[in-house]
């Protein structure tokens, strides 16, 4: 039988890798197989699983994914961006956003990991808890956003921070902070768009 899925422990990361050949029938009968041999290396609550290798849809990843956390209460990441496009940031934007020289990273940021870039920053995956992207101007996240994002971070209040769901505790554009508790009903609204306002003094969030 053909080896669709292979999976190996690495630092603080245990990475789960789909044959290019696969089909999502195949990964998924795999996946089903190799459920007691992830949780039999699954040793941290905070160790993530990393899923690379076939490109997948979004309907795929969403499978894949409720899969694993039916079984296992981890945070699945994703080398497949969870949108395809920015055009999956669902907002008719109320402001002109600059246009800059852009750097773009893809994949996930996983805890630890920092990003800075003088002009737009966009990232094609999530920004994990613990993960930071600091940018001169836009910051853009084709994914979550549960980390730390700086956008205008010399002072540009024009910056915006877009993202597929804004899900973090702190947002800064220039030099304005806004803070979500997690007790706040805000917290929990899907918010994907955060922009400062005509007085230059908050940050809106929508």
């Amino acid at each position: 039988m053909a080896q669709y899925i292979t999976i190996n422990l690495k630092k603080d990361l245990i990475v789960m890798k789909i044959s290019e050949k696969a089909t999502q029938e195949d990964t998924i009968k795999s996946l089903k197989k190799k459920l007691p041999e992830l949780k039999k290396l699954y040793q941290q609550e905070k160790t993530p699983i990393f899923v690379t290798g076939r490109i997948l849809k979004n309907k795929e990843l969403k499978e894949i994914e409720e899969l694993i956390t039916k079984s296992i209460n981890v945070d699945v990441e994703f080398d497949t961006p969870k949108a395809l496009g920015l055009n999956e940031i669902r907002r008719t934007y109320n402001k002109d956003v600059a246009i800059s020289e852009a750097k773009i990273h893809r994949g996930s940021l996983r805890s630890g990991q920092r990003i800075e870039y003088e002009g737009t920053i966009v990232i094609l995956g999530d920004v994990n808890d613990g993960a930071e992207v600091i940018a001169g101007d836009n910051v853009i996240i084709v994914g979550k956003l549960r980390g730390l994002a700086h956008a205008g971070a010399k002072g540009n209040k024009q910056a915006i921070i877009a993202a597929y769901r804004i899900d973090t505790h702190q947002l800064r554009i220039a030099n304005i902070i806004k803070e979500l508790e997690k007790d706040e009903e805000a917290y929990n609204v899907a918010y994907t768009y955060a922009y400062v306002d005509e007085n230059g003094k908050e940050i809106i969030i929508e």
